[in-house]
């Protein structure tokens, strides 16, 4: 009989890297001609931006952030260990990684038998683990898990694409910094993956593609793409996965993994900060079980909060408002000079 265990995540890319390497998309923001004189230094900044930049330009911020993003991985991999699932489904954006100008998706499923993606070959400088460049990670699949998946939710109406093999990336890094850090002491991580890809950039997915611009290359309304899935749409995804897991003979982990506003996403703030006030309101409705209050968040104001990629958490949202779950756990790590906040979830079977 089927077990189902939710878990939210984050997959910050600089937590990949060294601390003194960790604010360097603010950096790289206030290099940006484009940005207001008064804003180019800490004394044109909010308050508590101020505070965390420090005397230090966020270096103890860094080894704190960190810290506490450490600590909500650690805790989520002693709860999977625990559940021993018989394989983990992953929402995650892909950003102009596996899916480019020939194909995006709204949602695809990965039936892959195996992944073996190569991490460092394209990073930029040394990694926290200082492994080598070539260094190959190997991860099993679950093919049977996926198309099961796949099926039923063609069969419930909501037509997602599938694949067998990648496209133009072995696995993008929504899911790999994912299994990288929930695997952060390199104890090996023995499930097979499922990856569940949403188009959470939409219109940036290929006009900005789905990454780190300057205020001055910032695409005009004219330049952008078709919208994402509308967040209603991922959270009834959502809903009708758990239904679809529901019925399967297999222990599942659905995992959520994005941070939640991003700086370089938010056009109000100049791309220097992410929108704290909106990211507080989400993670209070999420303590609260306020299902209704993520599900009617129209896409307009995700997009005007830097938010998208919350459409991942969206279809958690959704799985576990149709399992009736309310988390038994939850953490909410807060940055206004790392680029985006992050959010830890549990909700135990």
């Amino acid at each position: 009989m089927a077990e189902i265990l939710g878990l939210g995540v984050t997959h910050f890319p600089p937590l990949s890297g060294p601390d003194e390497n960790m604010g360097r998309i603010l950096k790289r923001a206030l290099d940006d001609p484009a940005i207001p004189e008064a804003l180019r230094h800490p004394e044109g900044w909010p308050q508590p931006m101020r505070q965390e930049y420090g005397n230090d330009a966020g270096a103890s911020a860094a080894a704190r952030h960190r810290e506490a993003l450490l600590a909500g991985f650690r805790n989520t991999r002693r709860v999977l260990d625990e559940f021993d699932p018989d394989f983990v489904v992953i929402w995650g954006d892909d950003q102009y990684e596996n899916f480019k100008e020939d194909v995006i998706p709204p949602f695809c499923v990965m039936a892959y038998e195996t992944m073996a993606p190569k991490p460092w070959e394209e990073y930029r400088g040394a990694n926290v683990w200082n492994e080598p460049k070539d260094k190959t990670f190997t991860y099993k699949g679950h093919p049977a898990g996926a198309k099961f998946i796949a099926t039923g939710m063609l069969e419930s109406g909501f037509d997602v694409s599938y694949a067998y093999r990648p496209l133009h990336h072995q696995l993008g890094h929504a899911f790999l910094n994912t299994l990288l850090f929930l695997d952060y002491d390199r104890k090996g991580f023995p499930y097979p993956v499922v990856p569940f890809q949403v188009n959470c950039y939409g219109r940036r997915v290929i006009a900005q593609q789905a990454g780190v611009r300057g205020l001055s290359e910032f695409p005009l309304e004219d330049q952008l793409d078709p919208p994402s899935p509308a967040p209603w749409r991922c959270f009834d995804l959502g809903a009708a996965c758990a239904r679809v897991v529901e019925t399967s003979p297999w222990r599942v982990a659905l995992i959520a993994s994005s941070s939640w506003s991003h700086a370089f996403l938010t056009r109000k703030h100049y791309l220097l900060y992410p929108d704290v006030e909106a990211d507080r309101a989400l993670y209070n409705a999420l303590q609260a079980s306020d299902y209704a209050a993520w599900r009617e968040r129209p896409l307009s104001a995700i997009e005007d909060s830097g938010q998208q990629e919350v459409l991942n958490w969206m279809c958690l949202m959704g799985g576990m408002k149709e399992l009736g779950r309310r988390p038994s756990e939850t953490s909410y790590v807060e940055s206004w000079i790392f680029n985006s906040n992050k959010c830890f979830a549990v909700y135990q079977p």
